[in-house]
């Protein structure tokens, strides 16, 4: 009797190995802190793991070159920032769904789990989940220059959070309100734009720009600027004069 093949997806059907890089690449404005730790599986058993395969994005681990990146500023427009009237974080749709056209959407993982795996390294993994739930792993947090220890579960998951690198509301405020949800729900859900990082560190951060709030981890602070920009000339956002200015300063010092 013919038997159906299994479904094998080219990133999913690696052998299971160690996996080993340093995270450089958000919920800031997140409204809600369940959506940001939870993936909608919590309290799940360390025991009950095993190794994960390489993860399935790449970080930005290309040095800054100040050139470029005040090229990249100075073609955003400068304007300023618009009401925050309407704002709520449905409008960029349902938290890390997968049902969006930005790379590793549509791949049967969540988005939070996808990050989870690209930027901790030493993850487990539940059995049974095609490799996409993570369980435990090591975060190097590029925005605090902390370690730690990830173990999934309603008390401990918020120790990761997911920090949109540019944040919903600051988005919104900066020319997202004129999207339609499609646009905004990429938007929310594109790997070039989320960063796993220290819980407490992205609640300090909220909805803040540039020229509100930075990494405490100085030493990012170029990288982390640049990945601004980079995402609001791609989604066509605009910056303010205060958080130009601030660009600049950072930009500066690269």
């Amino acid at each position: 009797m013919n038997r159906p093949k299994p479904r094998c997806r080219r990133m999913r059907c690696r052998a299971a190995g160690p996996v080993s890089l340093i995270a450089v690449v958000t919920i800031a404005g997140l409204t809600w802190i369940g959506a940001n730790t939870g993936g909608g599986e919590q309290g799940a058993a360390p025991s009950m793991t095993t190794s994960a395969p390489a993860p399935p994005l790449s970080s930005p681990t290309a040095p800054v070159s100040p050139s470029i990146a005040k090229a990249q500023l100075d073609s955003l427009d400068v304007k300023g920032r618009a009401p925050k009237t309407g704002y709520d974080r449905s409008e960029f749709g349902q938290a890390w769904t997968d049902d969006v056209n930005v790379p590793e959407g549509h791949n049967g993982c969540d988005t939070r789990n996808d990050v989870l795996r690209r930027d901790l390294t030493a993850i487990t993994v539940r059995p049974g989940t095609r490799d996409c739930v993570v369980l435990t792993g090591v975060l190097v947090d590029p925005y605090s220059g902390k370690t730690i220890a990830f173990v999934r579960g309603e008390k401990t998951s918020p120790a990761v959070q997911i920090d949109h690198v540019v944040a919903l509301s600051d988005a919104w405020q900066k020319g997202a309100a004129q999207w339609d949800k499609a646009k905004r729900t990429d938007f929310a859900n594109d790997p070039a734009n989320l960063q796993a990082t220290d819980g407490p560190t992205n609640q300090q951060k909220g909805n803040g720009d540039s020229a509100t709030w930075l990494p405490p981890n100085k030493a990012y602070r170029c990288t982390y600027v640049a990945r601004q920009m980079e995402v609001k000339a791609r989604y066509g956002l605009w910056v303010t004069t205060a958080e130009k200015d601030a660009m600049v300063g950072v930009l500066s010092t690269c």
